[in-house]
């Protein structure tokens, strides 16, 4: 078969070659990938800015597809469904953090940029049946992430007032979509004006520059401050966050883009009663919580561009200078 592979013996770091056909282990499920897509994962590993890397190993986290053969008779049922791929590898039995067995899909195990996957059949979920294959390869880990960091730990509830920073990326996408599906009122940061834009044309009530020296205060003033915050950046602009926060707010971190802050507010931290709190990807609980919030609601993952697996140096090249609106899918 055919698949996207980590070479960083290549100038591009990554190469579409032909590799071995996956051979099933016991509880696993055969996948011919319909669509599969990108995320910044897979831009560091490329970098090499990821651990334990391996030349090789097929990239990518998420992906949706047909079940096409399982290892065990007794499974024979999922033979044909449309299924979706949940990536976290090992959560482990506490809903609160991960086990420290965690790992993501695509490395160091073979991911879904290639024809085939084998696959733990505890790893699939039926695909909704309103989604695309492309737009059900686009949910798996933003979406999860974006759930888990909004609902679980920011407890967000309709009627919060809800800031989005960096959207465009795809767990901010997701965030800011099921920030509006439960009713909350929806705000969203980003340094691009096209990308406000089309944030305010699909429902957000205030964009904000956070390049202008004064967007706290036009935030503050629209909104009276944000009672959750939802954040892949940190860095010294969380103080801004911590500004624009209210009184007993909840600022969720999902991701550190921008670094390690030089220093941190604390006096705003304490006084305000503040929460700020870590998040990272999900527990099966939060996956099919997410799947039935997007069944639900007939969400639907906004897709920016599609790539087949031929172009795929184009797609991560995409990836790394963060033009996109949504999510980048690309297709055997």
């Amino acid at each position: 078969m055919k698949g996207i592979v980590l070479n960083r013996q290549l100038d591009s770091k990554i190469e579409f070659v032909t590799v071995p056909d996956p051979e099933l282990k016991s509880g696993e499920a055969l996948v011919r990938i319909k669509s599969a897509s990108l995320n910044h994962r897979d831009e560091w590993c490329r970098q090499g800015l990821y651990p334990n890397l391996s030349d090789g190993v097929v990239l990518g986290s998420d992906g949706a597809g047909v079940v096409e053969k399982v290892s065990d008779e007794s499974h024979a049922s999922w033979i044909g469904k449309e299924v979706i791929i949940n990536p976290a590898m090992f959560w482990g039995a506490d809903q609160r953090a991960q086990s420290k067995e965690f790992q993501i899909l695509g490395m160091p195990r073979n991911g879904t940029l290639a024809e085939f996957i084998a696959i733990p059949l505890d790893r699939l979920l039926e695909k909704p049946s309103h989604l695309s294959w492309e737009e059900a390869a686009a949910l798996p880990l933003a979406g999860v992430t974006a759930y888990r960091a909004l609902i679980f730990q920011g407890q967000a509830k309709a009627g919060d007032q809800v800031l989005v920073t960096g959207i465009g990326g795809g767990v901010a996408q997701f965030a800011a979509q099921y920030a509006k599906a439960i009713g909350a009122t929806l705000s969203v940061s980003s340094s691009r004006s096209s990308k406000l834009e089309k944030a305010m044309i699909a429902g957000a009530e205030f964009g904000f520059n956070y390049l202008e020296p004064d967007w706290t205060e036009k935030a503050l003033n629209a909104t009276d401050g944000f009672d959750v915050i939802i954040d892949g950046a940190a860095g010294d602009s969380i103080n801004q966050l911590i500004h624009v926060c209210k009184p007993g707010g909840r600022i969720v971190l999902y991701g550190a883009t921008m670094g390690l802050p030089n220093k941190l507010e604390a006096r705003k931290v304490y006084w305000n009663q503040l929460k700020i709190m870590g998040s990272t990807m999900g527990s099966d609980q939060d996956f099919q919580n997410m799947i039935a919030l997007v069944e639900e609601k007939k969400i639907r993952p906004v897709v920016d561009q599609i790539f087949t697996f031929e172009n795929a140096v184009k797609a991560f090249d995409l990836m790394k200078a963060g033009d996109q609106f949504g999510k980048i899918v690309l297709k055997p």
